[in-house]
């Protein structure tokens, strides 16, 4: 069992200071747009992942015309208290602790807390740039395996030394080539281990995502969900040295799985193309609960969902299945934000669970 006890927000975003408590597993959250709802969200979710789901930079998170931003959560997690705080100081030096004890390395806390977030702009997942779905797929399998998130902070750092030294080669008409073949090697390592961890975590995971969408789309529309990659094709040590000359003419790493996908089509055709706003709603959602699915199986207990404005997109009856799939049958703390206080009410009462509902 998973469950946020406390917050407090000490200049995070547009809140300069607020203690609340959340009494029940259902937490409704309603007021006018630009009340600070989603921001609430995004401070739970901080938490749990030591970073911001909406902003690219820790600084962004603080509130206006302030220097550093505190957020202290206390959990229960399985039976035991925890307090997570998350410090940014007013030198941009960050802090994480847990129980007091501050965290080495960050990554360390990924998967302890585990949530997930729906949003509005998360429609990209489905009409976006491939980033976005590795971006999917990596803050998954980092959740599951502290493996893979070090392997894949490794291959980014030396994926960005090797761009760099593309790119002053250029600018200075000199190539140290020993140092191109040392960093070349070194990139193969965590490049394979990532591949192999997405090859055999996608077998199983996009075919029972095609299958949730049946279900949640109500059709039997050809969905197909498929990983790509161009480690598919030959081995990475041999495509870094066949693509060499293209690196240097274009002054960065081309291949790699950094230029993975998943690849979506429905009835054969690229879906963005095709799919209506419904269909890519209902695919939206099966992703997404497939991913709190997964993470729920892996725990142990569910993790916690956080839903931001999502009465918005879609239709009454499936909000209903989503919100009885998450609160009913797993049991798990939901966050769920509304503009409109009576709708949000009435969708809570018709669960037939205990809610508490927060006015902003």
């Amino acid at each position: 069992m998973l469950h946020l006890n406390t917050i407090t927000l000490y200049q995070f975003k547009n809140y300069q200071q607020q203690n609340l408590q959340f009494r029940e597993n259902v937490i409704g959250i309603c007021g006018n747009n630009g009340l600070g709802k989603t921001n609430l969200l995004d401070a739970i979710y901080f938490l749990c992942f030591t970073k911001s789901y909406f902003s690219k930079t820790d600084g962004a998170s603080v509130h206006h015309g302030c220097q550093g931003m505190r957020i202290e959560g206390n959990f229960t997690r399985n039976g035991e208290n925890e307090k997570i705080v998350c410090i940014l100081r007013e030198n941009n030096k960050k802090e994480i602790q847990r129980n007091t004890e501050e965290y080495k390395r960050f990554s360390t806390h990924i998967g302890q807390f585990p949530a997930v977030m729906i949003a509005p702009d998360d429609v990209e997942l489905i009409i976006g740039s491939s980033e976005i779905r590795r971006k999917y797929i990596d803050t998954l399998l980092s959740q599951l395996n502290p493996q893979y998130l070090q392997a894949l902070i490794d291959y980014n750092k030396i994926l960005q030394q090797r761009n760099s030294l593309l790119k002053s080669a250029n600018e200075r008409g000199y190539l140290d080539e020993s140092l191109l073949d040392i960093i070349t090697k070194q990139l193969v390592k965590p490049g394979d281990y990532i591949f192999n961890c997405r090859k055999s975590f996608l077998a199983d995971y996009l075919p029972s995502v095609a299958n949730s969408y049946l279900r949640i789309a109500g059709t039997n529309e050809a969905v197909l969900l498929r990983y790509y990659s161009p480690l598919f094709e030959d081995s990475f040590e041999n495509l870094l040295a066949a693509f060499r000359q293209k690196d240097l003419m274009l002054q960065r790493t081309s291949v790699g799985i950094h230029r993975d996908d998943i690849e979506l089509k429905l009835g054969g055709e690229n879906f963005k193309n095709i799919a209506s706003q419904g269909q890519r709603k209902s695919l939206l959602f099966a992703l997404k609960l497939k991913e709190f699915d997964e993470l729920k199986s892996a725990k142990g207990f569910s993790p916690i969902l956080l839903l931001d404005d999502v009465f918005e997109k879609l239709d009454a009856g499936r909000m209903q299945n989503l919100l009885h799939h998450v609160c009913i049958e797993n049991k798990s703390q939901v966050f769920i934000t509304d503009t409109h206080k009576e709708r949000l009410q009435q969708a809570l009462k018709n669960l037939k669970v205990s809610f508490q509902l927060i006015e902003l």
